[in-house]
């Protein structure tokens, strides 16, 4: 891990960061990154690595591929197996978690000097979403245009530029609408001046919706593994991306007051790179602990019950934590003794490496 300084920007430090950590591990590895990573002056300086990114959207081409790609061209990702673990000392097939809903579009991209495969994905879960958003957008700026219309109708303006003028600066701060000028009529104030009054009409922007529309749910992932020899499945990417974000995810156990991070107060640097060294740690062996009773329910298959008393093979390690509060030690005699190790505790615990089994006293 590597804690930055807060003004520090992304773009500039994640292609030196990765650099660096390929130096600290031994065997071969996909780094994934999210779109911060994606720059030229990165992706030269990590040429000599295997890489996933997104595409950030304000690349012109980018831009261009998510808007003028048809639905119908796109290839929808095949049916694949749920994931089911494997022992990692025995050979085994891949296997991917659901990709239901998802579309996509292969394209052979040269950005930044590198041969890359650009993934053109369109997610139906996230398009459904995207265009939801989209309607409450387009319903809440025709409420907009509708009240400018009402105040530019009661304005004064001293001249048709003037009033045009007012009319162009109002159509910059809209992006789904435009109003249009209609009439433009002269006549006199109460002190007799000359006045002019404009009326206008708004429209939909119906070219600028409609690539809104085209656009929505989909997003571009790349990769610069374009070798026959290496070269990745489309489900193989976006599954890759995908487990990238589920650890992201991981880190906001940093700002949640359960882990009573925000209590601390420090300012030393050094010291607070230590805390976030000792948090990161213990994400680590969250995360093994939880991988370690996962794959172990998944093997026996025989599932826990979740939050909503619903058997799951896959529990959070945060909600074990919570169905082990009410578990004391009592010393009697000289002799320990556990108190309230019910028998769905003791059947977690079985679940665990024998160094947890032994905490409770149990091996």
């Amino acid at each position: 891990m590597r804690a930055g300084d807060g003004n520090e920007a992304d773009k500039a430090v994640f292609g030196k960061i990765l650099t660096e950590f390929k130096k600290q591990i031994v065997f071969d590895s996909i780094m994934v990154c999210d779109s911060a990573l994606y720059s030229q002056e990165n992706l030269q300086l990590i040429e000599h690595l295997k890489w996933i990114s997104r595409v950030p959207l304000t690349i012109k081409k980018a831009q261009e591929l998510v808007q003028s790609v048809n639905t119908e061209d796109m290839k929808e990702v095949e049916e694949i197996e749920e994931i089911e673990e494997i022992d990692t000392e025995k050979k085994g097939k891949k296997t991917y978690q659901n990709l239901d809903g998802y579309k996509w579009k292969e394209e052979i991209v040269n950005y930044g000097g590198i041969k890359q495969i650009w993934l053109i994905v369109e997610s139906q879960k996230r398009r459904n979403s995207d265009l939801e958003k989209l309607d409450k957008k387009i319903k809440k700026e025709k409420g907009k245009v509708e009240k400018l219309l009402k105040d530019l109708k009661k304005e004064d303006f001293e001249t048709p530029e003037q009033a045009r003028y007012k009319l162009k600066g109002v159509n910059k701060h809209l992006k789904l609408f435009e109003i249009k000028e209609v009439k433009l009529t002269e006549s006199k104030s109460k002190d007799n001046k000359t006045i002019y009054k404009m009326e206008g009409v708004g429209h939909e922007k119906l070219k600028e919706i409609e690539i809104r529309r085209r656009e929505a749910g989909r997003f571009i992932l790349a990769t610069n593994i374009v070798n026959d020899d290496e070269k990745l499945k489309p489900e193989e990417i976006i599954t890759t991306y995908k487990n990238q974000q589920s650890c992201e995810r991981g880190f906001r156990f940093l700002k949640d007051p359960l882990f009573f991070a925000d209590s601390f107060f420090v300012e030393n640097p050094e010291r607070i790179e230590t805390m976030l060294f000792l948090m990161s740690l213990c994400l680590l062996v969250y995360n093994l602990g939880q991988r370690e009773l996962r794959n172990s329910l998944k093997r026996i298959k025989i599932g826990i019950k979740n939050q909503l008393g619903k058997l799951t093979l896959s529990p959070t390690l945060r909600w074990v934590f919570q169905c082990f509060q009410g578990v004391h030690i009592f010393i009697l005699d000289g002799i320990n003794q556990i108190f309230n190790l019910t028998p769905e505790r003791h059947f977690i615990l079985s679940c665990l490496p024998s160094s947890c089994q032994k905490y409770y006293l149990l091996s």
